[in-house]
């Protein structure tokens, strides 16, 4: 076991913490260049990637399209957060945070911002009337469990995946303290799954939208490399869960908007029309 760590009476900031996507990170806020952000033809422009969180977005836009929602096209522009662009003052206009997905909504007769994915999800649906109940018992179970995602996936991501994936030391006891805890979220949802057909009932909603791409991704293989280290066949019930909403096509569409990474057919950088999809040329898909 290695020296303990005694922390200093004032933490200054020194070095990168090391691993993968370390220079993405620092202690404070604020835009370090300027970049003005493109815009498109479409009443939605989002800035994305098509990390979990972006892939929430996605998936919903491609959702509401495949529902008739014809009003909900959208322009999706990328943003790579491993080159810094989060950080150009035109992000950092519409999400201080700078952290993907951001959104800005043209409809009305003044821009407007959207940040954080669970506001973006339930601006959407309250928007179009969909994938949220408008009230009652149901919509207040949806909101649980998006609610419920977006307190316990930085525990799967920044815990979890950064110590087991990409710290630049394995560490016994944080690998331990995450896995613990990944392992009891996936027995949350599977316990929940155990007699519906989706989390917060039958309806297929944005709920499930928020929840898929951390979880489901998970067991499905596509995170962390982790699957076998986690045992996520032994949840049933989320793996039925990941399947079948992995064969809409919707989400299929949207989990390619904005990735950059993986396999080239698997890549549309940027996403300005359905058929972007269909003609995959060299500029909207990696190659």
């Amino acid at each position: 076991m290695s020296d303990a760590y005694t922390p200093p009476k004032v933490w200054t900031w020194e070095n990168e913490s090391g691993g993968r996507f370390a220079s993405t990170n620092r202690p404070i806020a604020g835009p370090t260049h300027d970049k003005e952000l493109p815009v498109g033809t479409h009443p939605f422009q989002l800035y994305s990637l098509a990390t979990p969180n972006g892939v929430k977005i996605t998936v919903m836009f491609e959702e509401l399209l495949a529902a008739g929602h014809a009003e909900a096209e959208y322009d999706a522009w990328l943003i790579n957060i491993g080159e810094g662009d989060q950080f150009g003052s035109g992000f950092v206009e519409i999400n201080p945070n700078s952290k993907i997905p951001a959104l800005v909504d043209r409809t009305g007769p003044d821009p407007l911002r959207v940040f954080e994915s669970g506001s973006i999800l339930i601006h959407l649906a309250e928007k179009f009337g969909a994938f949220l109940p408008a009230g009652g018992p149901s919509r207040t179970e949806v909101l649980n469990w998006l609610m419920w995602q977006m307190g316990s996936a930085p525990y799967l991501g920044g815990g979890f995946g950064h110590f087991y994936a990409y710290a630049p030391e394995k560490w016994q006891y944080p690998i331990d303290r995450f896995a613990m805890e990944a392992k009891r979220q996936l027995d949350v949802l599977d316990r929940e799954l155990a007699e519906k057909t989706n989390i917060a009932g039958e309806a297929y909603t944005i709920a499930d939208m928020a929840i898929w791409p951390w979880y489901g991704q998970l067991v499905l293989g596509r995170m962390y490399d982790a699957a076998e280290f986690l045992d996520v066949t032994s949840y049933e019930n989320v793996m039925r869960w990941a399947k079948a909403i992995d064969a809409r096509p919707a989400v299929q569409r949207g989990r390619m908007v904005n990735r950059a990474f993986g396999d080239p057919e698997t890549q549309l950088h940027e996403r300005h029309d359905a058929s972007d999809f269909d003609t995959k040329t060299q500029d909207k898909i990696g190659g």
